[in-house]
């Protein structure tokens, strides 16, 4: 675990973070892979990263979890993605791999996402890195409490309603198959199920994720 001192610091630590795993993994395979999750803390994070010096030609960017919702819709988590990284890295567009949630058979395409990771990552579907963050009520990814996703044996399934939304989401499997993982965890809100977390509760939906080579970055305020 790593206490930064605000959100800017947080941000900065991230990118360079993620930057040096992404790099260290295209200089040994020549080719690296990223799964970046939703919501409001990730957007400084990732703009920060757009601005690192990485071989994004040979990366792979991929999503741990989408709300089901129309293409460009502000609930997307991929509308977020794209403006503060996508669109300001060389990616080659075939190396975006969104989750497929306008696809009429939800159960299909969540299959279908998790053959194409494995087929990305060489058969294994590990991923190089997994980039999660926390809610107050202790979920990760799209792992409600209380729902059995946590349980899930597939990469790759559908929860919900969540919030207001279907969500399309990689299962505990998947993320704890992970090369690196890295949280990003911002706010006093989120405090307590910080320190419930690190106390390895076992209510709490996030505490499915393994506790080897991984890195917890919280600013000040959710680490105190």
């Amino acid at each position: 675990m790593e206490i930064l001192p605000d959100g800017p610091a947080l941000a900065e630590r991230a990118a360079d973070l993620v930057a040096e795993e992404l790099a260290k993994a295209v200089a040994a395979r020549g080719r690296a892979t990223l799964a970046v999750s939703g919501g409001s803390t990730p957007a400084a994070f990732l703009a920060a990263l757009a601005e690192r010096a990485v071989p994004w030609e040979a990366v792979h960017v991929f999503q741990v979890d989408e709300r089901v919702a129309p293409e460009g819709h502000p609930d997307r988590n991929l509308t977020g993605l794209r403006a503060a990284l996508l669109d300001r890295v060389p990616i080659p567009p075939a190396n975006v791999h969104a989750m497929p949630v306008e696809e009429p058979d939800l159960e299909r395409a969540s299959a279908a996402y998790a053959e194409e990771i494995r087929a990305v990552t060489g058969g294994d579907g590990s991923i190089d890195v997994v980039h999660l963050g926390l809610g107050d009520d202790g979920h990760t990814a799209s792992w409600p409490p209380g729902d059995p996703v946590v349980d899930a044996t597939d990469d790759v399934a559908v929860v919900g309603p969540f919030n207001g939304r279907l969500r399309m989401t990689l299962t505990p499997p998947a993320v704890n198959r992970a090369g690196r993982i890295v949280w990003l965890i911002a706010g006093a809100d989120k405090a307590p199920v910080v320190a419930r977390l690190l106390a390895g509760d076992p209510a709490l939906p996030s505490s499915r994720v393994r506790r080897h080579d991984v890195t917890l970055l919280a600013d000040a305020a959710a680490g105190r």
